[in-house]
């Protein structure tokens, strides 16, 4: 390789593959000359050709080989050789060290001055192979870390001034392309940017002896972030950046501390819940992404089977009674809930919720933030909003007794109440109601229906293929699962699209129990959890295991996603 791409040979190229045409040729290298940018770029931005097309075209005009960085392993040898500037600027990656050779992925040959730097930066000889641009791009993250130029700029400059911490601009959305400012303000931006880019619902920067350790929870699923690692040093100045943002006091060290603020990116706010909490090594920031103008699930979206669908519809629409959804913290209760009022909602019914926080905005439907600090707990709040006459109300999370029982009160005196509770499946919600001192005789008079719950990750579309049942989960599992189960399933070999995971979104599993007149009959028996939950199954109630088979067996989900978010607490029926 000894020169840079040219134009022309790449256009004779298009031309010859039916691309373009050679007047569309003058009109691209006249705006390339005036926008300096290569003429792959233009050409792939402007979608006249793919990404792949203009890498096949440049291997044929120069004999280089393509390579996938899919499966990018970092040499650390070779990545000490070039810094994060040099390797940023010409967009290459280096890859590994053979002899006197350094190999480099590039989307575009280096022109002649590039590669003489590179040989008297490195010592080596330079031996390229194309890349995409993408996977480049990735690789740089995954080499330098997110933010490392903003990073080692912070630190050549040798000083941090109070302007970089307390900007009051709060707008991400220029980070994503760029490195942004040189500035801890630009830092923190370009994490939130990364993790709204990634589809991340919670960023975690958790501080330890020396470093300094950022992750991502993407579908429900914690992932490590790259960073640089001198990036403990900026600890303190990243938490004050964050307590500005949310109006915290910055100089509290002590005492947990929770906030909220509102972050732009394309055009759309982001609402933002940060907690920080004191640790042996510092502090420790929480941030969940809550997205207002997030378009809601209609109840058929929701990842649920006809049948269970159609319990859905009879139970929100009955006149009055309690609905409750069940499941640990993420397991999408809220958005169930948040469906289901949507689903009911119209001009001729009032309905009002109790929520912390309210994480999305319901157009018709009025909403109340709880303030334990004044006294406006979810059970104040429920007396409170039955003064308004409502139809229908939401609780967030009944937490406690007082809010149970005074939920099941109004439930008695007409009204329909949709609420969430933390347990483990629908029968022991039963025995959680009782242990907060609800009396049998009200759970039978009151509650209608329990619908518990859990995300499970979708198999990545992009790059999903049949693979065989391992045979060493087929042992643990009960016949009539094992049954359920085809020869082959669908899992993703992970690919570019879903970050190499193989999954790509989220979809719910559902165990519905209603309380028809046997299972009333049992609670006043007041048999146990597990009495209760085989005789909902002699009933026809689906488990959250089997509901969760029924997905893999329709190429949704795999075997192992399902066993991840699912406990089986019954072991009789194994084979």
């Amino acid at each position: 390789m000894n020169g840079a791409i040219d134009n022309n040979q790449l256009g004779e190229q298009l031309i010859s593959a039916g691309l373009i045409s050679e007047d569309e040729l003058a009109m691209l290298l006249d705006i390339q000359r005036q926008s300096g940018e290569h003429l792959t770029r233009i050409v792939v931005e402007r979608g006249i050709a793919s990404e792949d097309t203009v890498l096949d075209a440049i291997s044929d005009i120069f004999g280089l080989p393509i390579v996938s960085l899919r499966d990018f392993r970092l040499d650390e040898q070779a990545s000490k050789l070039v810094d994060f500037r040099f390797a940023s600027r010409h967009g290459l990656i280096p890859l590994s060290i053979e002899g006197d050779l350094l190999r480099i992925a590039v989307t575009t040959p280096l022109d002649v001055q590039a590669m003489d730097d590179l040989r008297l930066l490195t010592g080596y000889l330079i031996e390229c192979v194309l890349a995409r641009e993408s996977e480049i791009l990735a690789a740089l993250r995954t080499t330098y870390g997110v933010g490392a130029e903003t990073i080692r700029v912070i630190m050549e400059s040798g000083e941090i001034s109070s302007k970089s911490i307390d900007s009051e601009q709060i707008d991400i959305g220029e980070a994503r392309d760029s490195a942004g400012e040189a500035s801890i303000i630009g830092f923190v931006n370009q994490i939130l940017a990364e993790a709204v880019g990634n589809r991340a619902t919670d960023v975690h920067i958790e501080p330890y002896p020396s470093r300094l350790r950022v992750r991502y929870r993407i579908d429900g699923v914690l992932h490590e972030l790259p960073v640089p690692a001198n990036l403990h040093h900026f600890h303190e100045e990243i938490i004050s950046r964050v307590k500005v943002m949310s109006n915290l006091n910055i100089a509290e060290r002590r005492l947990p501390q929770d906030g909220r603020c509102t972050v732009r990116v394309d055009r759309t706010n982001l609402d933002l819940r940060i907690s920080i909490l004191p640790t042996a090594h510092g502090e420790t920031v929480s941030i969940r992404f809550l997205n207002r103008g997030a378009i809601l699930f209609g109840l058929d979206r929701l990842g649920l089977s006809q049948e269970n669908l159609q319990i859905f519809e009879r139970m929100i629409h009955r006149p009055y009674g309690i609905i409750l959804v069940t499941g640990p913290t993420g397991s999408g209760k809220t958005t169930t809930l948040y469906s289901c009022l949507n689903r009911i909602n119209s001009s001729d019914r009032k309905i009002i919720t109790i929520e912390d926080p309210i994480e999305y905005q319901l157009t018709g439907i009025s909403q109340i933030q709880v303030h334990p600090k004044i006294g406006l707990t979810f059970g104040q709040g429920l007396r409170s909003m039955l003064r308004h006459d409502p139809d229908i109300m939401m609780v967030g999370e009944i937490r406690d007794s007082e809010t149970a029982q005074v939920a099941v009160q109004i439930a008695l005196t007409g009204h329909l109440i949709f609420s969430s509770l933390h347990t483990n499946d629908s029968a022991s919600t039963i025995v959680r109601l009782r242990n907060m001192g609800v009396e049998s005789y009200l759970i039978v008079s009151s509650v209608e229906c329990i619908i518990a719950q859990r995300l499970v990750r979708l198999v990545c579309r992009n790059c999903s293929e049949e693979m065989p049942v391992d045979p060493a989960i087929l042992v643990n599992l009960t016949k009539q699962e094992r049954e359920m189960l085809p020869d082959r399933i669908i899992e993703g070999r992970g690919c570019s699209a879903c970050n190499g995971t193989g999954f790509f979104g989220r979809t719910g599993i559902f165990e519905t129990l209603v309380l028809n007149e046997g299972m009333r009959w049992a609670v006043m028996q007041h048999m146990s959890s597990g009495s209760l939950k085989n005789l909902a199954l002699e009933h026809g109630m689906r488990t959250l295991r089997i509901d969760g088979f029924e997905k893999v067996r329709q190429g949704l989900t795999t075997l192992s996603e399902v066993l991840r978010v699912t406990l089986e607490t019954d072991d009789s029926a194994k084979a």
